[in-house]
């Protein structure tokens, strides 16, 4: 199991014709394109797939398109997560039939929940999925965080194997690769990070600009994983120019504009978020432009 999840896991997106309805045609364009690249595993539904805009049908749809795509060449992990502990337990009844590495369950957003009750709900969680848990912490989506003491607490549970990690704190991640139980992962929930987490212990990323340079961005990852530093510091070096295109209006509508840019899928978001604009699709097409070679 952490052999699978070790190096580059891409939080896949979820390309929309005008409609909104699921392209599925360029969600297998974006399968191949990520295979091609490298990338270790694949994640269906977290954030970047606009999983709180997509019904749990859609949902389960697109699980089962990615599973027959794929044909077991990548494992696959899927996005269960919310505020409703017990309505999360309910759902991952419908997923004991698919063949998935983890369930990827962000921590509750909006309820704010004290550390004990964070702990008690990814406890309940891991008691009930039928798949094993990574967590994952993003405390500028959910406001609030899931503290490290709490993380390695969870981390003895036999059901939870990883953290992903996206509170942006170092110091935060470093006591959670210092202090945590033998068996549970770490891994960066921010490309522009991956390389120092990895480089404080953990064992790889939960990844957004692998669905766009899914080689240069795996190639990075692990030159940083084998300890190649000169290598992996250039490379990470010259991914910064896209994390940054990553970052302008937000994640995914700026993803979508990089992959219409290389022709997979429509700009197309789903309200309340909004296309990307027509400056962001002329930054990517110059930052294409100035990565030709």
């Amino acid at each position: 199991m952490k052999a699978e999840l070790k190096g580059t896991g891409v939080a896949l997106a979820t390309p929309m014709n005008k409609d909104y309805s699921i392209d599925y045609p360029s969600l297998g364009q974006l399968l191949d394109h990520i295979v091609v690249g490298n990338a270790d595993y694949i994640v269906v539904q977290g954030t970047t797939g606009e999983s709180p805009v997509i019904s749990w049908s859609e949902k389960l749809d697109i699980l089962q398109f990615v599973l027959d795509h794929l044909k077991g060449s990548k494992p696959v992990v899927f996005g269960l997560g919310g505020n409703n502990t017990f309505d999360l337990i309910e759902k991952s009844k419908d997923l004991s039939s698919f063949e998935l590495t983890a369930i990827l369950s962000a921590s509750p957003y909006y309820n704010k929940p004290s550390q004990e009750g964070i702990y008690r709900h990814y406890s309940m969680l891991a008691d009930a999925f039928p798949h094993p848990i990574i967590l994952y912490n993003v405390p500028s989506r959910t406001a609030s965080n899931v503290e490290a003491g709490t993380t390695i607490r969870l981390g003895s549970h036999e059901n939870i194997i990883a953290m992903k990690e996206a509170s942006g704190d170092l110091k935060q991640c470093k006591e959670i690769a210092d202090n945590r139980p033998m068996d549970l992962m770490l891994l960066s929930g921010d490309d522009a990070l991956a390389h120092d987490i990895i480089n404080l212990g953990g064992e790889g990323v939960i990844s957004v600009i692998g669905n766009i340079l899914p080689r240069a961005f795996t190639e990075m990852v692990n030159a940083t994983l084998n300890g190649a530093t000169a290598s992996a510091i250039t490379m990470n070096e010259d991914l910064k120019k896209a994390y940054a295109l990553l970052s302008e209006e937000g994640n995914p509508s700026s993803l979508k504009a990089g992959l219409e840019v290389i022709g997979i899928g429509k700009r197309t978001v789903k309200p309340p978020l909004f296309d990307a604009s027509d400056e962001l699709v002329a930054k990517w097409k110059a930052y294409f432009n100035d990565h030709s070679s």
